[in-house]
């Protein structure tokens, strides 16, 4: 798996082995083909609110958006899939100051954070998506699986990013999340900085 870290943020904080490490879990994991290749860029929030704008209409960044580079659905790219070889799949790009609100607000750090928008980006990147209850039930129950799986790994290896946090927002339900954000969106709007979206996803008005 060849994941490529480009961390252009200038935010501290930001582990970019950790989040190629995480990426080449979930991948594995979800039986890709070991040779596919993920780009991950980490930005600041002009960058991101600059693409936030132009992709998906919404003014002001957001935490994570995923740009797959073909049109995958959720059990393709397995290595004894017909027809299937190296490829690159596409771009995650992630916005770790924007990131940070979020982990504060649900009492974790960053570092958890950006392992978790990574995890939720994956599963973008190979057709995932959380548009229906349906699809967010499935999306949320697999990317935290995958992502107390990774610790699990991590621990296996005597190896450590960050604390494996316990709170209740550190694995959340699709239901969780929307609540942070909601938190976070009336937090913004008290401050006069406006509403914010959910992960990626713009909120009806």
């Amino acid at each position: 798996m060849s994941i490529e870290v480009v961390n252009e943020s200038g935010y501290d904080g930001v582990n970019e082995e950790s989040l190629a490490d995480v990426a080449t879990f979930v991948l594995r994991e979800m039986d890709i083909h070991p040779s596919a290749e993920v780009t991950v860029s980490v930005v600041d929030v002009p960058t991101m609110s600059e693409l936030h704008l132009r992709w998906m209409g919404l003014e002001g960044p957001t935490d994570v958006m995923s740009f797959p580079m073909d049109e995958l659905t959720p059990n393709m790219g397995r290595p004894d899939s017909a027809g299937f070889g190296p490829a690159m799949l596409g771009d995650i790009i992630l916005c770790p100051e924007f990131a940070h609100k979020q982990a504060t607000k649900a009492g974790h750090d960053l570092g958890h954070e950006l392992c978790l928008l990574t995890t939720h980006g994956c599963l973008h990147l190979l057709g995932y998506d959380h548009i229906t209850p349906e699809q967010e039930q499935k999306m949320f129950a697999l990317q935290n699986e995958l992502l107390m799986d990774w610790y699990a790994y991590c621990a296996g290896r005597h190896i450590e990013f960050q604390p494996k946090p316990t709170g209740p927002g550190a694995f959340p339900s699709a239901a969780d999340r929307a609540e942070l954000d909601n938190q976070l969106a009336a937090d913004e709007k008290s401050a006069g900085q406006g509403g914010i979206p959910a992960i990626a996803e713009p909120k009806e008005t």
